[in-house]
């Protein structure tokens, strides 16, 4: 029962039988309304965290069959088609992703990156800054694990470098000195890192697919297309910004470059393993890129880099079955796209756009853009997962966006942008933000605020230049 909050459990049971016995609503079929039940329930219960993700998951699964929503009278194919998410090729292609991210780490390459980085541009706290961003989106593309690339790899070189500097986590006297502009901004490098790739982050695919349900195609190639021009501005403004709002009392790191130089021969020289998986990172990017014209699926690119890094030993069959992140992304990820497609293919989506439609419906476009970013950004406060804020409302603030007239394209790629950039927010806002929190260099009023400040930094750039970029490439 540890894993079990049976009070938030019970609250969670309680919300799913009051929407499950409310009057079903004109427009919606019986079936709609009882999954939206257990699809709302789910999402409350990951929120308020009543169990772990994967056990609010198959909780969902369970009643999903037992009540037959989706195939009503027919007990077997219910089943099936509660289970029909995990054979979504988007599902495998963020779970492989996760396999591969592991090569990065096991062969130290992940390291090796950013220790090369901070001997580049270590010589000021602000180069510090601009090299372990630099190094974090270069692993993005194929990392989709945001905590595994910023917790797993950056924090921990971030970390060692604030304490070599004399900016201690226990002694908050010197929390300023460097440690907690570093904690800071490698957050939030992180995130839009995470905002550039389809890979960058596990709730890019799930996007992704939402969007594909309302017909709307994305590529790992478009989305890198329209994310990498506002990534590139956010990468080069918020480090400057946040050092002018937070600034580190040490300006200059003269021995950053030498201590990284330091860590660079005890690693030695490139082993085999960390070339092998440096030419299956170039393969799975130029495929990434390519495949399209080359009719190979970007879930099909990631099973030939997992497969090479298997047959070459890079990785093992062990490590395979012992990177418990994966096969946990894989059941959610499974279990929430599959309620959420469901409710489209049942009509639920189109009957709330239409409803939001009917409240809204004069409203011009070009005022409707911002207000639907503006609510689903600051929305965030509430969710303290990423993936539970997309599943439940990114489907719907998309289709509300289209039936008012919004280019789907620039909608879907907004809102995609925004499930990353939005954890800025708070510091259990994303991912990362508890690992980065929880070295105790920033305090929780000085997080929230810079969240916030950044924040409307970000929305400026992605809106604002992000728009105009994807009108001038032709998204719409």
């Amino acid at each position: 029962m540890k894993e079990v909050d049976m009070k938030k459990m019970g609250i969670t049971f309680a919300f799913a039988l009051i929407i499950w016995f409310i009057p079903v609503p004109h427009g919606v079929s019986p079936e709609a309304w009882h999954l939206f039940a257990i699809f709302a329930a789910t999402i409350l219960g990951i929120i308020l965290k009543a169990a772990p993700m994967g056990t609010m998951c198959m909780l969902a699964i369970g009643f999903t069959a037992l009540t037959q929503v989706l195939a009503p009278g027919n007990p077997a194919l219910s089943i099936t088609k509660s289970l029909s998410g995990f054979g979504d090729k988007v599902i495998w292609l963020i779970g492989i992703s996760f396999f591969i991210a592991r090569g990065f780490i096991k062969t130290g390459l992940g390291n090796r990156i950013a220790f090369i980085f901070i001997k580049i541009f270590g010589k000021s706290s602000l180069g510090l800054a601009y090299g372990l961003g630099l190094a974090d989106v270069c692993l993005a593309p194929a990392i989709p694990s945001n905590t595994a690339r910023g917790g797993g790899i950056i924090y921990p070189i971030m970390k060692s470098m604030a304490i070599s500097f004399g900016s201690l986590p226990e002694d908050p006297n010197t929390h300023r000195k460097i440690g907690a502009y570093l904690t800071l901004n490698s957050y939030y490098m992180n995130l839009i890192a995470s905002s550039m790739f389809l890979t960058g982050t596990a709730s890019n695919p799930m996007c992704q697919k939402f969007a594909a349900d309302l017909g709307i195609n994305i590529t790992w190639m478009s989305w890198a297309a329209a994310g990498f021009v506002p990534g590139l501005v956010a990468f080069i403004l918020v480090p400057l910004v946040l050092y002018k709002l937070y600034p580190p009392e040490l300006k200059k790191t003269a021995d950053a470059p030498k201590m990284a130089r330091e860590k660079l021969k005890e690693m030695g020289a490139i082993k085999t393993n960390e070339w092998l998986m440096l030419l299956a990172f170039f393969i799975l990017l130029s495929l990434w890129i390519f495949g399209g014209s080359l009719s190979i699926d970007a879930t099909t690119t990631a099973f030939i880099g997992l497969t090479l890094l298997l047959l070459t030993s890079v990785l093992t069959w062990e490590d395979v079955k012992s990177e418990k992140g994966a096969w946990d992304t894989i059941v959610w990820f499974a279990v929430l796209v599959m309620m959420a497609s469901s409710l489209n293919e049942l009509g639920f989506i189109g009957w709330f756009s239409d409803l939001i439609k009917t409240q809204i419906g004069g409203l011009n476009w070009i005022i409707a853009f911002p207000v639907i970013i503006l609510v689903y950004f600051y929305s965030h406060y509430i969710f303290a997962s990423a993936t539970a804020h997309v599943a439940a409302m990114y489907a719907a603030m998309l289709g509300v966006g289209v039936s008012l007239g919004i280019p789907g394209m620039l909608l879907a790629m907004m809102l995609g942008f925004v499930g990353s950039i939005y954890g800025v927010l708070t510091h259990y806002g994303h991912g990362p933000a508890p690992v980065y929190f929880g070295s105790g260099y920033v305090d929780l009023k000085s997080w929230w605020v810079k969240g916030f400040e950044i924040g409307v930094l970000l929305l400026v750039i992605y809106m604002a230049i992000g728009g105009l970029w994807m009108k001038i490439i032709g998204y719409y």
